[in-house]
């Protein structure tokens, strides 16, 4: 077995690399490769195994052989393998950070951010192996002993996107590894390279071979692998991050299979700003929320809706702050590094275009260099402009003025998202208020939209999604509850 999946041709520093399969690194069972381009320079970043529906069968074989001992380990020996994980990728933070640079623009601080996050939420799966448990519940039935008893579900899969790729791609197997399930972890064919080493860290850490596989596909095969993925009979459980609209695919295949799904799925996240908030501190608030990783955050600050008493104050200090982060090539010192595409920069360029040929005021940024946008504020965002209707996924945020708590709450719901959202306000029991009438899945008082801890419950309602990662709320949905009993072998019966 070669000792890494991952190695670099040393002549034009393209990346090579190979399957998780059964422990092996292996190539695609046709030999079919496919080029991930980076995305500033336009060189050949990644060169990966473009699978075909073998490596879907050998994968979903593979882990389904080995989970019957798996599922036995006992949760001392998970623990110690998912704490010796998370010290083996952490240590490889500068490997994450190269390869994140090259295949999605993204830049060395995010990486790093990135690689620490992850190491957390192995190390947070590796603490829940003693947390799985179930009780004792009290029966009629004379003599009985009738228990919740939770065990492993079986084969899961994990899909993981590219905006936040070593964070997303181990919680889409770090808990179904800590509650004694097999994984597969499908690629991001965005990222090959990046999910790979995620899987190559834990063959490294000593999982045995077939707990763990990754495998990767061509863009244009992606929902043909989806689809045998989630039809595999071996497969029990699937997770998606990503967007709504594949969201809603998944789900539907999920429910064609009667099986589960946990979908953590795109956003709009408001933030509201109060008449009475501390204007700076939103202001830190919103440039972080807002920019982070160029806006491409599922919890990123969407909309920045604000009080018009405090508007031109706050529009005018934010606007002074997002015209000062430094935007250009992700190996230098910026805050705003490439789009993962420059198909994605141009769809920026068109939020401009639509918005301010709406009515909308450009006050910051506004331009794009290649696969670059500086950061971008619209104020006097209206419906009907893109801006306020549509995920921007970048750094073109709408800043829309309300008159009052009760417009910004209807214009925070006027969405088909639901996944974060913030309040600012002195106020923080009037901020409570605001916040339990927002339909979201997670609500910051005085922070930003984005944010992330490996022990909270992480998820959405309406079209960001079902179900929750993280922590405790997770192990529901990586295990099977069943009701067992001990009965009295000489009990009565009626007949």
């Amino acid at each position: 077995m070669p000792t890494s999946s991952v190695s670099n041709n040393k002549e034009n520093t393209m990346l090579e690399i190979q399957q998780i399969i059964g422990g092996k690194f292996v190539s695609a069972v046709s030999g079919k490769t496919y080029d991930r381009i980076d995305p500033f320079t336009g060189k050949v970043a990644t060169r990966a195994p473009a699978s075909g529906i073998e490596d879907v069968k050998n994968a979903a074989a593979a882990a389904h052989e080995v989970f019957p001992v798996w599922s036995k380990t006992g949760p001392g020996e998970r623990r110690a393998l998912l704490f010796k994980a998370a010290d083996v990728l952490a240590s490889k933070v500068d490997e994450f950070a190269k390869i994140m640079i090259e295949e999605t623009g993204g830049t060395a601080p995010w990486a790093g951010f990135n690689t620490m996050l992850a190491a957390g939420m192995l190390r947070e799966a590796g603490g829940m192996t003693t947390q799985i448990q179930g009780e004792i519940i009290p029966s009629d039935k004379p003599g009985t002993l009738s228990m919740a008893v939770r065990q492993a579900a079986g084969v899961c899969l994990g899909i993981a996107p590219w905006n936040a790729p070593i964070i997303l791609g181990t919680r889409a197997i770090a808990m179904a590894l800590a509650c004694g399930n097999t994984v597969i972890l499908k690629a991001s064919e965005s990222c090959p390279g990046l999910h790979m080493l995620i899987g190559q860290s834990l063959v490294e850490a000593g999982f045995p071979d077939g707990v763990i596989n990754v495998i990767s596909n061509a863009p244009e095969d992606a929902a043909a692998i989806v689809e045998a993925l989630i039809a595999a009979p071996e497969v029990k459980r699937v997770n998606f991050t990503g967007s709504t609209r594949v969201g809603r695919r998944i789900g539907e295949l999920c429910g064609r299979n009667l099986k589960p799904a946990l979908l953590e799925l795109g956003g709009k996240a408001p933030m509201i700003v109060l008449e009475d908030a501390d204007i700076d501190a939103a202001v830190n608030g919103a440039i972080f929320g807002a920019f982070a990783n160029m806006g491409q955050i599922c919890m990123s600050t969407e909309r920045v809706i604000v009080h018009e008493k405090i508007a031109d104050e706050f529009v005018a200090k934010f606007a002074a702050r997002a015209s000062k982060l430094p935007a250009g090539d992700p190996r230098g010192h910026v805050v705003l590094g490439s789009l993962v595409t420059p198909e994605a920069a141009l769809k920026m360029e068109d939020f401009i275009n639509d918005g301010v040929g709406k009515g909308a005021k450009l006050v910051a940024g506004g331009k794009r260099t290649g696969s670059v946008v500086e950061a971008t504020l619209l104020d006097h965002v209206k419906p009907g402009m893109r801006a306020y209707d549509e995920e921007s996924f970048g750094p073109v945020k709408p800043i829309i003025r309300v008159r009052d708590e009760e417009e910004a709450i209807r214009i925070a719901n006027d969405t088909e998202y639901g996944l974060s959202a913030s309040v600012y306000s002195r106020d923080v029991q009037r901020a409570m208020a605001v916040a339990a009438r927002i339909e979201s899945g997670i609500c910051h008082i005085n922070g930003p939209t984005v944010g992330d801890e490996a022990q909270m419950p992480f998820g959405g309602v309406k079209g960001s999604g079902y179900g929750r990662f993280g922590g405790k709320a997770a192990i529901n949905e990586f295990t099977d509850l069943r009701w067992i009993t001990i009965e009295d072998p000489h009990q009565h019966y009626p007949f």
